[in-house]
């Protein structure tokens, strides 16, 4: 039984100002106008034999993960969240356990041909153009990991790219369309890339991994007894919530920090190689992401509003305004509602140095987009300065605020389209277009839309804290907290 595991706990700091904690880069549209890089990999398993995928993210992406699935047609996913994250070989611990639990509980025909879970383990934010040439490479495999390998899918280099980690493929496995692996290196200098391109030895490490469950268990035994013993504790004290596997936050704090790689592969006898032919990216990179978009016949990419003259080898994205370059190249621009990049190509990995920056420096801007999606809609900040903050509000159909109270703020709703209903205090009355209320501070309040289309409006807050955390929950029906007072003056 083949069970794909969709890894989606990173925050894909390099994309930045694009990807953000809280919305980071496997829920973006970035090839793609209207599907995420998760929608993408999930849809690339149409027409294989597999269970329910089970997908690993980060608790704070539940309701982004959960709308994203929700969004796909004839797709469905089992949620796993992960407290923080801890890499990957703990979450493929994870759904190593999972899948036993599940094969052992599961009716199966033919249970002694079909008795193995075999985990596939898939990235959330990669791209992979040739959809057959995938589910080809995946079928290949399939009797490597039955047999006790532990496969991974190498990607046939075509540059000395220095942002990817290398596989060195040593001597056929008879039989099969698998290869012995030599070693795993991490990513080398450029003249050591080059030189692995040249060897015709190399291949680009994909981070897709296949395995028999019970293999990996046992090489986590050997290799690593704590990751193991902190993944079985947290999944033992796990919880359902909603539609979510809540893990016990405790039990998994205790787990090691470690890559599959540095942890297993690196270490265990069992490694295989199956190569995958076909256009692979981990989108890790503006360039990366750049060739992607198919630059022009200047090498340019451009999205957006975008104006430029005497420009080449760049990358330039407009998400909300005019943006005109002149007589530059090799530069990446980014622009957003709240934050514009501006640099130099040769400098990109260093990206994460500014994200570093900004959280040093207190700033939020690493952390969410003006623009911040919730489970019952999106909020835009469009403006503040002190003691007031404006918001543009969208409810979506069904969508229902909780029952909350704040301590240092006042709001105003004006209702630009569309009907709310309005909780204050024991009252509830419906309030439409141009019209408005107000929710003075500590007083009881909920919204929700009532009506069949989008709820707009505009929120003004007044007062001497207006943090998101101002917040006293009484009711939710997203299963948030019901406490999470600031503790701001």
């Amino acid at each position: 039984m083949l069970f794909p595991v969709i890894m989606a706990g990173g925050h894909g700091t390099r994309l930045w100002p694009l990807s953000r904690q809280q919305h980071p880069k496997q829920f973006l549209p970035l090839l793609t106008p209207h599907s995420s890089l998760l929608q993408n990999t999930l849809t690339r398993l149409e027409g294989l034999a597999t269970q329910t995928p089970l997908l690993i993210c980060n608790e704070e992406h539940r309701f982004l993960a959960a709308e994203q699935v929700r969004q796909l047609p004839n797709i469905n996913a089992q949620i796993m969240l992960e407290p923080e994250g801890r890499n990957t070989a703990p979450a493929l611990a994870l759904a190593a356990l999972y899948a036993e639990q599940q094969i052992a509980c599961t009716p199966v025909p033919n249970k002694a041909e079909d008795a193995d879970a075999i985990i596939l383990a898939l990235p959330a934010d990669h791209t992979i153009e040739d959809t057959p040439a995938f589910q080809a490479a995946i079928t290949a495999a399939l009797p490597l990991a039955k047999a006790g390998k532990l496969v991974t899918f190498g990607i046939k280099p075509t540059h000395g790219e220095t942002g990817y980690g290398y596989v060195q493929c040593g001597q056929a496995i008879a039989n099969t369309a698998g290869f012995e692996v030599t070693q795993f290196v991490e990513k080398p200098d450029q003249d050591t890339a080059n030189h692995y391109v040249a060897s015709g030895q190399y291949y680009w490490n994909s981070g897709i991994f296949m395995f028999n469950a019970k293999d990996y268990l046992q090489e986590l035994v050997h290799f690593q007894p704590q990751v193991l013993a902190a993944c079985e504790a947290a999944l033992a004290q796990s919880e359902r919530d909603l539609d979510f596997i809540r893990l016990n936050k405790d039990a998994f704090l205790a787990c090691p920090n470690i890559s599959i790689d540095y942890g297993i592969m690196e270490h265990t006898h069992q490694a295989a190689m199956v190569e995958l032919n076909s256009n692979w990216s981990d989108v890790g990179s503006w360039s990366a992401l750049a060739q992607q978009l198919n630059p022009d016949s200047q090498g340019n990419t451009l999205r957006g509003d975008v104006i430029i003259k005497e420009v080449s080898q760049s990358l330039i994205m407009a998400e909300h305004r005019l943006v005109a370059a002149l007589g530059v190249q090799d530069v990446i621009i980014i622009e957003t509602k709240d934050a514009v990049l501006v640099a130099h190509q040769d400098h990109e990995q260093e990206i994460k140095q500014l994200v570093a920056q900004l959280a040093a420096d207190g700033r939020t801007e690493h952390i969410q987009h003006r623009e911040c999606h919730r489970p019952w809609g999106k909020f835009d900040a469009i403006g503040s300065g002190e003691h007031y903050q404006v918001k543009r509000i969208t409810v979506n159909v069904g969508g229902r605020l909780s029952l909350q109270k704040h301590q240092h703020r006042a709001e105003h709703w004006v209702v630009v389209s569309g009907t709310a209903s309005v909780t204050q205090g024991e009252q509830v009355s419906l309030v439409t277009k141009n019209q408005s209320v107000y929710i003075p501070v500590g007083e009881l309040h909920a919204l929700a839309n009532a009506g069949s289309t989008p709820l707009e409006l505009i929120e003004v807050q007044t007062g001497d804290y207006l943090g998101e955390d101002d917040i006293e929950r009484f009711a939710d029906n997203y299963g948030r907290a019901h406490t999470a007072v600031s503790n701001q003056p």
